[in-house]
């Protein structure tokens, strides 16, 4: 009798809540979820602001220590923390994604849970930070790190970003 195939298993922790930084987990576990992959992404501290509803439709990216990001006028990194560059970089980054037709965050996370992709918010970081199980999007599960490691400890890859 032939034995059973183990699927697949990728674990993502995502501990950063800004747009450049949503990106890469939702991205990474739906693709990994399209291809059979069991999936899931554990959110804790700032990276819980991807899955809360009163903020994954307006998160921002701050140019402040991010020397890599794309200006079309280059300029020192310190002007990053002029009043107004958050927005603007935000604004040049909503611009950038729009023009190549990428989901926005919310479609993203929509997505992720429609293909089963398990999202975990940690529970000590919601006490922390007094954000609730309501404030989460439906369908997020409220966590510790043991469930988190539990199904990462028999994953084939885990990925922190």
């Amino acid at each position: 009798m032939a034995e059973e195939k183990k699927k697949k298993r990728m674990a993502i922790i995502a501990s950063k809540g800004t747009l450049d930084m949503a990106y890469p987990p939702l991205i990474l576990a739906s693709t990994a979820a399209a291809m059979d992959v069991e999936t899931a992404i554990f959110f804790t501290l700032y990276g819980v602001d991807i899955v809360n509803k009163k903020k994954y439709d307006k998160l921002q990216v701050a140019p402040i220590a991010n020397p890599a990001m794309p200006s079309p006028v280059p300029f020192p990194n310190i002007l990053g923390i002029l009043p107004g560059m958050t927005p603007m970089a935000t604004s040049m980054m909503k611009g950038m994604i729009n023009k190549i037709n990428w989901p926005s965050i919310p479609e993203l996370v929509d997505a992720c849970l429609e293909m089963e992709v398990r999202m975990i918010a940690c529970t000590p970081t919601l006490e922390m930070t007094g954000v609730s199980k309501d404030d989460l999007v439906e369908g997020v599960e409220v966590a510790g790190a043991a469930d988190f490691l539990n199904f990462a400890l028999d994953g084939n890859v885990t990925i922190f970003v």
